[in-house]
């Protein structure tokens, strides 16, 4: 090869690979598609907090965890518009106007459970849910692809799916389609342990809900201490499969009992004492354990709203306006 054209070709190959590769961490937010159109405005916001990743989630339908059948809805009349394609699209293009990445993360929906719930009662059925959700996926593989979008997750919390043959038939079907990096989001508890095909992805995904304690408000030095369990479970997976790790969720309402059970969304009904302090020492708590690992590549935080946080925030899981987005926007700025 000639010089020059070799030098070419190495210019190239590195701007390509720059394109996923820049040495900084995903200091990422779970962004909310609601029904108003995004302008930069608010994509703005994002960078008052040093904010460099946002992750999307579209969904598609499924009536209950049993139903082989599910729905899918990707245009801007019969979803909300920050879900539907065109705002997917439009948001993608904006945030990375503003020097903001994005990963895709699309989600099912199952009426009266979650995820983690679905789960066949025949081969039969099993081929059709397989099949369905294949073309689900790979819809979002060429939104992906079409709008250059950084990081597909091909899936989230889909625990009692994990059929290894499926899901690398899978992969290999959206490898085709989509050339950027992949991961799954596994659920903290015992999922991402047990995912099989860590290896034909590029990153380790967990929703990282770990409970950090068993009593309401406390400490800080309580907090870090509940992190030492699932630090040793996450490195030993890291080490076996050689993938760096984003916790492709994590995040703590604004209530006293917020490490007990992260998981859990708070109930409008029955609200429990907001204390923006558990919900900030939380945020530190993660900070001062997680966030200088060496295998870790990143984190989103569940949840950022568009145009603010909603009326009834004080017992909601975003760090707006609160003491956590302080702590957040310390800790993303270096």
């Amino acid at each position: 090869m000639k010089p020059l054209l070799l030098l070419l070709s190495i210019a190239i190959t590195q701007i390509t690979f720059a394109q996923f590769v820049d040495g900084k961490k995903q200091k990422g937010v779970c962004w909310v598609g609601g029904r108003e159109v995004v302008t930069e405005k608010e994509i703005a916001e994002l960078k008052k907090c040093h904010i460099n990743w946002i992750s999307q989630t579209p969904f598609a339908f499924q009536r209950d965890p049993y139903s082989s059948t599910i729905k899918t809805n990707f245009t801007s009349d019969r979803v909300w518009w920050g879900e539907s394609d065109e705002g997917i699209a439009t948001t993608t293009q904006l945030a990375r106007k503003a020097g903001i990445r994005t990963i895709l993360k699309p989600h099912i929906w199952v009426g009266k459970s979650w995820p983690g719930a679905i789960s066949m009662k025949s081969d039969t059925a099993w081929q059709r849910w397989f099949r369905l959700y294949e073309g689900f996926i790979l819809h979002y593989a060429e939104i992906a692809e079409k709008n250059k979008i950084d990081i597909l997750c091909i899936g989230t919390e889909l625990h009692l799916t994990l059929r290894e043959k499926e899901w690398r038939a899978i992969i290999a079907s959206i490898r085709k389609v989509y050339k950027g990096k992949l991961t799954y989001a596994a659920n903290f508890h015992q999922e991402y342990e047990q995912v099989m095909f860590w290896d034909a992805l590029d990153y380790i995904g967990i929703q990282g809900y770990f409970p950090l304690t068993k009593n309401k408000n406390a400490s800080l030095s309580d907090l870090k201490k509940g992190w030492e369990e699932p630090l040793r479970t996450i490195d030993r997976i890291h080490k076996k499969y050689q993938r760096p790790v984003l916790f492709t969720e994590i995040g703590y309402r604004s209530d006293e009992m917020a490490a007990i059970e992260p998981w859990t969304w708070p109930d409008d009904k029955k609200p429990l004492p907001v204390s923006n302090e558990m919900q900030a020492n939380c945020y530190r708590a993660f900070f001062e354990m997680v966030w200088n690992k060496p295998w870790l590549e990143g984190a989103y935080f569940w949840k950022w709203y568009p145009s603010g946080p909603r009326r009834n925030a004080s017992i909601d899981f975003t760090p707006q306006g609160k003491p956590a987005e302080k702590i957040l926007a310390e800790y993303f700025r270096h």
